[in-house]
């Protein structure tokens, strides 16, 4: 069947395609209005709070960056003033070490603090300033905020020092939390304790104390010598490999010699 020419369109046929036409035309117009017209009313209720979120993370991210530089600004600076108190303790320059060391504790963290008040308490205990040197050392066990480990040396030195100017109880209540196999100074918190434990005359605490220090392969061996023979003058054998005893002992005998 043969389609009717478009020119060949009655004037009804014209007028209705004329004005489908227009229709599609308003139709795409007033579509094209309320898309508008629907981005203005979001912008309107939306756009501050995306703003603001926005915003909010840009400020957050900066102030991130701000503290990140602070921090490592901050960590090159303590590490500086650390290295060069240390030089100066190396050089032997007790005086300038413990000036530096002071700076260093005053405006630091309480992990470099911590660091810095043990150097000058080792530098006033050999400078012989005994009571100075145990007084910083209280401090850093005391401080809370310091480093466990580094509370823990604080108390067995402090009380190292002052030893012969307490009371064995006390001693033994600072030290029996140090004395404990495997802990890190369980050998030298050992040994005073179980000093303590003499003073108290209990050697039936002293003597298996003392045997056990002898046995930690992870005590120093001069301190195991000691606890050995301590041990021995108690009953206790602590002695497991005779012949691996005797090669110890001639091993410190040949040091001792050589020094």
């Amino acid at each position: 069947m043969a389609l009717t020419p478009s020119n060949n369109l009655t004037d009804a046929e014209k007028r209705a395609k004329r004005e489908a036409s227009e229709q599609d035309a308003l139709l795409r117009e007033v579509d094209e209005a309320v898309r508008q017209d629907s981005f203005s009313h979001f912008g309107k209720r939306y756009g501050i709070p995306v703003g603001g979120l926005l915003l909010a993370g840009l400020l957050a991210f900066g102030g991130w960056l701000w503290w990140d530089a602070r921090q490592e600004a901050e960590l090159e600076r303590v590490s500086e003033r650390l290295i060069t108190a240390t030089d100066q303790l190396d050089a032997e320059n007790f005086d300038s070490a413990d000036s530096a060391f002071a700076e260093l504790e005053e405006g630091s963290g309480p992990g470099a603090a911590a660091v810095a008040k043990l150097a000058r308490a080792g530098i006033a205990f050999r400078q012989g300033r005994a009571d100075e040197a145990a007084e910083l050392y209280a401090a850093v066990a005391a401080n809370g905020d310091a480093p466990g480990p580094f509370r823990d040396f604080a108390t067995l030195r402090e009380v190292a020092i002052n030893y012969d100017k307490m009371e064995p109880e006390a001693v033994v209540e600072r030290m029996k939390p140090l004395a404990r196999p495997g802990a890190p100074f369980f050998g030298s918190a050992g040994e005073l304790l179980g000093a303590a434990y003499l003073d108290q005359d209990k050697p039936e605490l002293a003597g298996p104390l003392f045997a056990e220090i002898a046995k930690d392969e992870t005590v120093p061996e001069s301190l195991r010598s000691r606890a050995r023979q301590l041990s021995g003058l108690m009953g206790i054998d602590a002695i497991e490999d005779v012949d691996e005893a005797l090669d110890e002992m001639r091993a410190l005998e040949a040091e001792s010699a050589s020094q």
